[in-house]
């Protein structure tokens, strides 16, 4: 059975708000980190995305053509699966649209053969799919910098306990990568 990662570059304080990326996310860029998102995007056959991370990154990726940062090609071919209930058009390369039944679509996702199914960003993608228990594995790049305000990963009153370390790594300038198990059923 696959498995859905839920993957996210956030603050120390679950910051993860794209509109200040340019204090806490470009200042802390290093090839390690860089290599570890490839990793995330190479190991992956389905992209997971909720509406909104879908219409910052389709114009963005689906526009270059030469294989930028070695992952657009990858981008650009990946099967897209967005949900949304109020997207009427996925036209980037190899998109579809999920507006009914999330959790069961997830799971006959999770059931076909194939690689992760990464889940970039989205975070109220993800908080729906922790409700259903349908998250394995996530990995977050935490960056040294408390932002105090903005949009966080997970919203008040989330919770899931227990969740087991799989790896960790700096990755230079004060950056951490952490990749936990899910909690499955608890």
């Amino acid at each position: 059975m696959r498995k859905v990662v839920a993957s996210a570059w956030i603050t120390l304080d679950g910051i993860f708000d794209a509109a200040s990326m340019s204090e806490w996310f470009l200042p802390y860029h290093t090839d390690e980190r860089g290599k570890i998102i490839t990793e995330w995007i190479m190991a992956c056959d389905t992209y997971l995305l909720g509406r909104t991370t879908y219409q910052m990154l389709a114009p963005h990726w689906s526009a270059l053509k030469n294989n930028e940062m070695g992952i657009a090609d990858k981008l650009n071919s990946v099967q897209k699966v967005v949900v949304s209930s109020t997207l009427q058009k996925a036209e980037w390369n190899n998109s579809i649209i999920i507006s009914k039944n999330v959790p069961e679509e997830i799971t006959k996702l999770k059931e076909q053969p194939g690689g992760d199914i990464l889940i970039a960003g989205s975070a109220t993608l993800v908080q729906s799919l922790m409700e259903a228990d349908l998250i394995d594995e996530y990995r977050f790049l935490v960056h040294p910098v408390i932002m105090g305000s903005g949009k966080r990963y997970f919203k008040d009153g989330m919770h899931t306990a227990g969740m087991k370390l799989v790896r960790n790594e700096a990755v230079g300038l004060g950056v951490v990568f952490l990749c936990y198990q899910g909690t499955k059923g608890t």
